[in-house]
């Protein structure tokens, strides 16, 4: 073989060999990195009960945000929102904290409803009670996170409570005549009740089967061109009423073994 072929072919191999030696001292850097003591890991993750509590706050932001803008429709609407997510979490609130619940729930939550209903809104003191209704909230999140974690029927308890709470919506839409908004607030639980549905059958298949029934029978009702409110609303209080009673059961258990 001619020499320059020789060369070339011994440079080849040279450049190979130093490409080997590179990678194998990057992946030892990288191993060593990945097991040196103080090495970063990834955090674990927050419980179902820390979750589902954060995701009710930011409805108080934008409650907040709205009232700053001194839009009190819009307040109406997000604080609204509020209360339907507060319903499905509520109850880890008051098993921890029967205080801070007294005073999220029959303090500020009270007076926020009642000022946005006022005839004349007091923005100003709305907003105040709003920004410190979300201090109180963020108080109530840091507790919990620090807290050890409840007895895992309280976690059942708050999965269907907060399955169920868009369909506390619904009667009240009807009453005022908004039937669009009722079908929103049906479809939301509609969505809701099939992460639900599989273990409210295992707790009781008599309420499972009543539930099942009603949905379609709702779901016509809500679809005709001016839905009647004395065919929704006992389907809607037969739905709430089944799931209320697994609910209560559950509940009733949790707070046996917690004694």
């Amino acid at each position: 073989m001619p020499r320059r072929h020789l060369a070339v072919r011994k440079e080849t191999l040279m450049r190979l060999l130093q490409d080997v030696v590179a990678a194998g001292v990057v992946v030892s850097v990288a191993i060593g990195l990945s097991t040196a003591p103080g090495a970063q890991t990834r955090p674990a993750a927050e419980r179902f009960e820390v979750t589902s509590i954060k995701a009710v706050r930011p409805t108080l932001v934008n409650t907040i945000d709205a009232l700053k803008r001194g839009d009190v429709g819009r307040a109406k609407d997000a604080f609204e929102a509020y209360d339907t997510a507060w319903n499905g979490i509520e109850v880890y609130i008051n098993t921890r904290d029967r205080d801070m619940y007294n005073l999220l729930e029959k303090n500020y939550r009270s007076k926020i409803e009642e000022g946005l209903n006022a005839p004349k809104p007091d923005v100003a003191d709305l907003l105040s009670n709003a920004q410190a209704m979300l201090a109180k909230f963020d108080e109530a999140i840091a507790k919990v996170a620090a807290g050890a974690p409840l007895n895992p029927l309280y976690d059942d308890v708050a999965r269907l409570r907060i399955a169920r709470s868009p369909l506390r919506v619904v009667n009240p839409a009807m009453k005022d005549g908004d039937a669009q908004k009722a079908r929103k607030a049906f479809a939301t639980f509609r969505a809701n009740w099939s992460s639900v549905s599989a273990f409210m059958k295992t707790q009781s298949a008599e309420a499972y089967d009543a539930v099942e029934k009603a949905i379609p029978d709702l779901d016509a009702a809500l679809k005709s061109q001016s839905p009647a409110i004395d065919q929704v609303t006992p389907l809607v209080n037969t739905i709430i009423g089944k799931i209320n009673g697994v609910v209560f059961q559950l509940t009733s258990e949790a707070r046996k073994s917690a004694a």
